[in-house]
């Protein structure tokens, strides 16, 4: 086994809750201790091969449940960073690291002496006192063998070890490309003409940005989000729009050294043929087989028909568009990158209403309190900033967070703002997770949410849209699932739940951001401290459902495309035209012309290609049926209706995969959930 030598991150943290030193931390750390932790994992393992006692659920399944705790350190801290605070040299780290875990796992996967033991085990399962999350967990280990081809003949486990170590080099090569390639580009402006009309939160943080660069005047912008969007809906020049969204469509595209186009036929391919060695005929027959949605026909009877619903809806809104530009002086078809403009210019003409009237009022610091404050008065918890617990960033918070009673229940931490090394988009992940130690020690979650939010400047706050808001409610909705776990084992806490289920926390949070109850609690002007006007509300909830159909379609086509890609039943050949692909996947989906021959969505497609929802992007419409009809129950009893919410902590929030996630649904509310409250939520 390797040796320790002191490495900082298995020495006992003398800190508050057990929460990582990271200044103690150096890049030169993480290596040696996956080396160390790596070999201590696959020596507890030949431990449990070896045990000469009769295989029972605690020697062998509880044993290997347990496995790894050293790694689960390490990997607590490294991965996060990896994400959010990653560098050229973490990146290299990860690249050494990674097809090291793959073989590890491949080893314990494919270890016939392991699996026999665990098949005695299972095989005794109704002779042996188990409770449900007992059962739970021996269910899905014994799968997790089974499915992973522990029933293969020695050839074809080495097939599939071969063909692990390849995806899980080639996923991190595909999400290290995009976030490379995306610190690259940057858009600079020195003819205010061009941009004169976007706000002036967004030419701000521009201009800052230019400075930062190396300008001494002008505007900088990029593909963070706090940069790109809000170019693109206030954006008046549509050739410099055409820029900054060729750019960004183009992620991965381009035929240079961050290119993603081969590694997205060979992950494709790869999956196809794992899947086929392990009996499966797509992986995506192989990837739903314990999701709420069985088998891909599911998927698309789900997909097909909430799109007979709303591509009506959506043809009409954008006829009605495309005839308010052309009423206003737009010449020809309006483009991909026209849309946003003429949608956010309609939005202000016809509901009165953009997102720099909502701005002033959304001032971040007021958000956390009206987000935290929304979970007091729904569970009845509390956040605590504590400066003791030690952060890896200096924009990034800690919160000690207090259940009704006062007791201890996790840690927080917020990461709000972009910066060089941080992925785009927004995720919920933690460093810990919730588990019990022994009879009596609960072992308490340490949770991250990250963001993307638009910074503050010189002289102003991070003021935030409603539509940051609403990611703010969802990735708190999943901080949530992980805080509240109450589980035996680790491997079933908190959202590690299927992957059509784990958004529905997050998603039912959304539904607040229209409640005047709770906007009228916390949303004041940062300059004068007036309430949001009942007017600005009214507003809000006017334009809730502005372009749902076309959104709706969007998401759909997503969903289409991801399903192509992973029901394939013949490989793609090597010069399959990725662009071509795509345009007949989500066809029957689209409302607005194709957009040109460089912009090629699969080549930065991370959701599928590197962040694990391969066959599962179908689960955010999936669970956006469920959060409709869940905080129906609200609605019915009222939106903080203190009995509702707690059912929903101790029914959903608390139980992790313990059991079934339709079971847990059905014992929430009842009933299977319904689409009709989805639809009358988005006006169909």
């Amino acid at each position: 086994m390797k040796k320790l030598n002191g490495n900082p991150i298995f020495r006992v943290y003398n800190t508050l809750h057990g929460t990582y030193p990271f200044t103690n931390f150096s890049i030169e750390d993480y290596e040696p201790a996956f080396e160390y932790a790596i070999s201590l994992k696959r020596e507890e393992i030949e431990s449990i091969i070896n045990n000469p006692d009769k295989p029972s659920f605690e020697n062998t399944i509880v044993a290997l449940e347990q496995a790894g705790k050293h790694l689960s350190l390490v990997s607590g801290v490294f991965f996060n960073l990896l994400h959010s605070n990653s560098s050229d040299e973490l990146m290299k780290v990860s690249e050494r690291v990674i097809p090291q875990l793959s073989e590890l796992s491949t080893y314990i996967i494919l270890s016939r002496p392991l699996f026999d033991k665990v098949k005695a085990v299972y095989d005794s399962k109704d002779d042996l006192d188990l409770s449900v999350e007992d059962r739970r967990l021996l269910q899905n280990c014994y799968d997790g063998f089974v499915e992973s081809g522990a029933l293969l003949g020695e050839e074809d486990k080495k097939a599939l070890e071969q063909l692990s170590l390849q995806l899980s080099s080639l996923t991190l090569t595909y999400g290290q490309n995009n976030l490379r390639e995306q610190n690259i580009f940057k858009l600079f402006v020195d003819n205010q003409d061009q941009i004169s009309a976007m706000p002036q939160a967004s030419l701000d943080l521009a201009a800052d940005k230019a400075l930062k660069g190396g300008h001494q005047s002008g505007w900088l912008f990029d593909l963070s989000a706090p940069s790109y969007f809000p170019f693109m809906q206030h954006c008046p020049d549509s050739s410099l729009r055409k820029e900054m969204y060729e750019a960004k469509m183009s992620l991965g595209a381009v035929d240079n050294e961050y290119c993603n186009k081969q590694i997205v036929l060979d992950i494709v391919n790869k999956r196809k043929e794992l899947a086929n060695l392990l009996g499966y005929e797509t992986y995506a027959h192989m990837a739903l087989r314990h999701r709420m949605a069985k088998a891909p026909e599911d998927v698309y009877g789900l997909l097909d028909k909430l799109l007979e619903a709303y591509k009506p809806l959506a043809v009409q809104e954008t006829a009605k568009i495309s005839e308010y530009a052309h009423n206003n002086n737009f010449v020809g078809e309006l483009q991909p990158w026209d849309w946003a403009y003429w949608a956010e210019q309609y939005k202000q003409t016809y509901y009165d209403l953009d997102d720099e009237m909502l701005r002033p009022y959304f001032e971040l610091s007021s958000v956390i309190n009206g987000v935290f404050s929304l979970a007091t008065r729904l569970y009845g918890i509390t956040f605590r900033l504590q400066p003791a617990i030690p952060v890896y960033h200096k924009d990034v918070n800690a919160y000690e967070v207090l259940d009704t009673d006062g007791s201890y229940l996790g840690v927080l931490y917020t990461d709000f703002f972009p910066r060089e090394g941080k992925k785009s988009g927004a995720w919920m992940s933690n460093f810990q997770e919730q588990y019990q130690e022994g009879q009596s020690k609960d072992h308490r979650p340490h949770i991250v949410v990250v963001m993307n939010f638009t910074p503050p400047t010189e002289g102003k706050p991070s003021l935030l849209t409603a539509g940051e808001v609403g990611t703010f409610l969802h990735e708190f909705g999943h901080a949530l699932h992980g805080l509240f776990s109450k589980v035996k084992y680790e491997s079933l806490s908190g959202t590690n739940v299927s992957r059509d289920f784990v958004e529905l926390p997050s998603q039912l949070m959304e539904n607040w951001l229209t409640e005047r109850e709770w906007l009228d609690g916390f949303a004041r002007h940062y300059e004068t401290q007036d309430k949001i006007p009942q007017l600005l509300i009214d507003k809000i909830i006017k334009a809730r459902n502005f372009l749902a159909g076309y959104a709706a379609c969007r998401q759909l086509s997503f969903g289409y495309l991801d399903m192509a890609w992973h029901t394939l039943r013949d490989a793609l050949p090597q010069d399959q035209d990725i662009k071509t692909f795509e345009e007949n996947a989500w066809a029957k989906a689209m409302v607005l012309p194709s957009s040109p021959p460089s912009c090629v969505m699969s080549t930065s497609f991370g959701h599928i290609f590197s962040g694990g929802y391969a066959s599962g992007y179908y689960g955010y419409k999936w669970a956006e049926v469920l959060d409709a009809d869940a905080f129906a129950c609200f609605q019915e009893h009222g939106i903080f209706d203190k009995s509702t919410a707690d059912s929903f902590r101790h029914k959903i929030l608390e139980q992790g995969d313990r059991q079934d996630a339709a079971d847990l649904y059905r014992s929430f509310r009842g009933q299977d959930a319904d689409i009709q409250p989805l639809l009358r939520r988005t006006g169909l």
